[in-house]
């Protein structure tokens, strides 16, 4: 059984006393500085006013990107796309979201991350607004919108790396976890909406609806968090903001090579990985597992039900997390409680999948399922904050690129194992064994610790219980 370890936490005055008692020293890995003297800390009413922000923004964020797969319907009819069109333009989407998440991650680390989701949120907010002038007055929509469709993924692909750089910026330690399983929780609120407000505007107002109405308040939300938390300043990103900005990290060869090399590192990576990609196959398969199974089965119950699930237990993980960093556990011990109970405890209702289930288990299953997978927001999502705060935007970029690439993959290997097998005992049992194996990955190797430092100058006190 594992062991929980309290601790006192100093990492903030050790930094400080010996940066002022050796000023010429230089701490950490080659390119990997920072002036912690400096605390740029958000305090507790700022943190909670920016938590709420962005979780505005980040359920803003899937409404933009899900009102595509609503209105598909409808604009094939109108465009006369075919079936494999139809799949080009849904699919463009994730080639250009995962080509701009190093990029996006390491201009939030250098210049910070709130000037990175503001500019990138007025881009994919005025795109996602102009998506039906693009369709109607282009001679050929399918190529128009599956550019649109690559735009919009590259737009939308800074906004989880910019988070994790603010966040590792302006917030402590042990309020880290609540903020991040807070915003992430707007993705499900986020489907929720749109699932529910789009569909209804589909079918009153028409398609464009959809996208004018999601547009146009992202642009409204970037306006607001320009001019009311930003105070108006300039969102400008110069070359040399780029250059000489915020003294963060210089995403060079050693620099990376040495990470690379830190098995904290390479277990976070691996762990995100395997999460992503089981995440993306349920995502993917489980409205399509429910209409084989249960052909009669209403559509929304189990397509709202597990969201519904998911937000309340995206918040629950998040607030115990920091109230047991908060009374004195420890960190490392912490991130791994919620990742067991993210892949680990999440992995028995999968395999409870693989049996013959009536209808209402098999949807209090997924819904278990899918709430305690939200517990990762608060175990290896914010882990990589913990490891490398002074470059967690680029190091998240490199997680959740290796996520969606391998997620993708997973989702082709997994309809190629229905197909063949006939089973989808097949899928929730390799589910499993992804799962089994990030956590196994995590709980040997995942630490706390910062790693873009000399730890001989950090001091650790720990004491059994």
């Amino acid at each position: 059984m594992a062991l929980i370890q309290k601790h006192g936490k100093n990492y903030g005055p050790d930094l400080l006393s010996h940066k002022e008692n050796h000023p010429s020293d230089k701490t950490g890995v080659p390119g990997c500085h920072r002036k912690w003297a400096e605390n740029n800390n958000w305090s507790r009413p700022v943190a909670r006013v920016w938590t709420v922000v962005l979780l505005l923004g980040t359920c803003l964020l899937y409404c933009a990107r899900v009102a595509m797969p609503i209105c598909a319907v409808s604009m094939a009819e109108k465009f006369n796309w075919s079936k494999k069109e139809s799949g080009m333009v849904l699919g463009s989407f994730f080639w250009g979201y995962c080509f701009t998440q190093v990029f996006g991650g390491y201009v939030s680390d250098r210049v910070g991350g709130e000037k990175v989701l503001l500019l990138s949120a007025a881009a994919w907010g005025s795109m996602t607004a102009f998506t039906p002038i693009l369709a109607h007055f282009c001679s050929q929509p399918i190529f128009s919108m599956t550019l649109a469709r690559f735009l919009m993924g590259l737009l939308q692909g800074v906004h989880y790396p910019s988070l994790a750089s603010l966040c590792s910026q302006k917030v402590l330690e042990s309020e880290r976890g609540f903020l991040m399983s807070t915003v992430g929780s707007g993705s499900y609120l986020g489907t929720l909406v749109i699932g529910g407000a789009g569909s209804l505007m589909l079918d009153l107002y028409g398609w464009e609806s959809v996208f004018y109405v999601s547009g146009l308040l992202a642009v409204m939300w970037a306006y607001c968090m320009w001019k009311y938390l930003l105070r108006g300043e300039g969102p400008i990103i110069t070359l040399e903001s780029l250059g000489n900005g915020v003294p963060q990290s210089k995403l060079t060869k050693r620099h990376w090579l040495w990470l690379f090399k830190q098995p904290a590192v390479c277990a976070v990576i691996i762990t995100h990985l395997c999460t992503s990609s089981t995440f993306f196959t349920l995502l993917s398969w489980l409205p399509t597992f429910f209409k084989d199974t249960f052909p009669d089965a209403k559509g929304w119950v189990f397509n709202v039900i597990p969201w519904l699930v998911a937000i309340p237990s995206s918040l629950f993980s998040g607030y115990l997390s920091d109230h047991l960093i908060s009374q004195g556990f420890d960190t490392a011990s912490v991130r791994k409680l919620m990742q067991f109970f993210s892949m680990g405890v999440s992995s028995v209702f999968t395999l409870l999948l693989c049996g013959n289930t009536t209808f209402s288990w098999a949807v209090m299953f997924v819904s278990a399922t899918m709430g305690l997978t939200t517990f990762s927001h608060s175990g290896v999502s914010v882990n990589v904050q913990d490891l490398a705060p002074s470059c967690a935007g680029a190091l998240f970029g490199v997680m959740n690129t290796c996520g969606a690439f391998s997620g993708v993959l997973m989702v082709y290997f997994s309809g190629y194992l229905i197909e063949t097998t006939g089973s989808w005992a097949s899928m929730f049992g390799l589910i499993t064994v992804v799962n089994l194996l990030g956590l196994c990955i995590f709980l040997a190797f995942a630490e706390a610790r910062r790693v873009d430092v000399d730890p001989s100058k950090i001091r650790h006190h720990h004491i059994h219980i």
